[in-house]
């Protein structure tokens, strides 16, 4: 299905002004819902009901009103609330640009796809050169549906992305944690972490290696229930509690242990250890190797 635009808008800085138009550039994965229902299955529905009178109140005589005192209200008639709604601005206004990494993820709220509108595809796709070339991204103000944004718009090899950005007292202090300060780690501390985070390290970010798991697993037990067997709890072998950490250093060396051992081929002798090599006795090995276990899954039984 082709994208659909939900807005016409103008991208402008200075005298340039640049139509565009707005796409969701997300879409929410349709998560796992259960119904209400009653105990003998029937569905239930939920109501509104009046304090004054505790009457029901049809969605039809509902009304929206501002709470301007206690318990006193200003209303709305919806032709006044969609002008509300529609007196935004169809600008996206540029105040500045700074350096693309400047702005930390942490303000990072939703984000859209601007693509060229009619007669805007040359000074578009110049702004995104000039972007990628300059390393720079812009901040913008926006208003829409009765609030203003702050934005920054970013370029891709693909085209130019806005990401609406949350204002600084919509983001928590991490202050406010009083996490404990502890004294540097130690130059050997630091050099095995550096060594074991070099170890797993990756290059880029590959969205397609993940997917739920966790949906997976409840839409097989969805599926299992229909078929008549009894749902029964999932073990998580990575939530069993660990042994207590007594030498950080020693836990990192076992950690880079497993991160770099190889896999054993078929047949082939393993190297001597240092006690080997001075005579001591080698014990017997397996005629197989070992195979991995693998990983619980959700059980059904009859």
């Amino acid at each position: 299905m082709a994208a659909r635009s939900i807005a016409s808008l103008s991208l402008g800085f200075g005298l340039v002004s640049i139509p565009v138009k707005l796409y969701s550039a997300t879409e929410s994965a349709s998560a796992v819902r259960f119904n209400l229902l009653s105990k003998d299955g029937s569905r239930v529905k939920q109501q509104y009901i009046s304090e004054k009178d505790q009457s029901v109140v049809p969605r039809t005589e509902m009304v929206k009103g501002y709470e301007f005192e206690k318990d006193r209200y200003v209303i709305f008639a919806p032709e006044e609330l969609k002008a509300l709604e529609e007196g935004g601005s169809h600008l996206i206004d540029i105040v500045s640009f700074i350096p693309e990494k400047a702005v930390d993820p942490i303000y990072f709220d939703k984000t859209y796809f601007l693509a060229p509108d009619k007669r805007g595809g040359k000074p578009y796709n110049l702004l995104k050169a000039a972007m990628q070339e300059s390393g720079r991204c812009a901040l913008a103000r926006w208003a829409w549906k009765s609030k203003q944004y702050v934005v920054q718009v970013r370029a891709n090899d693909d085209g130019l992305v806005l990401q609406q950005l949350l204002f600084a007292d919509e983001v928590r202090s991490q202050k406010d944690l009083d996490i404990e300060q502890l004294p540097p780690p130690s130059a050997a501390e630091l050099k095995l972490a550096l060594q074991l985070i070099d170890q797993i390290s990756a290059d880029e970010y590959d969205p397609t290696l993940f997917e739920d798991e966790e949906k997976k697993r409840i839409l097989a037990a969805i599926d299992a229930k229909i078929a008549g067997e009894e749902v029964v709890a999932v073990e998580h072998p990575e939530d069993a509690p660990g042994a207590q950490v007594i030498d950080l250093t020693e836990m990192l060396r076992a950690s880079l242990g497993r991160a770099a051992k190889p896999a054993a081929k078929p047949g082939a002798r393993q190297p001597a250890t240092a006690v080997e090599s001075k005579g001591a006795k080698r014990a017997p090995r397996a005629a197989k190797e070992a195979e991995p276990a693998a990983p619980v899954r959700a059980r059904m039984k009859k």
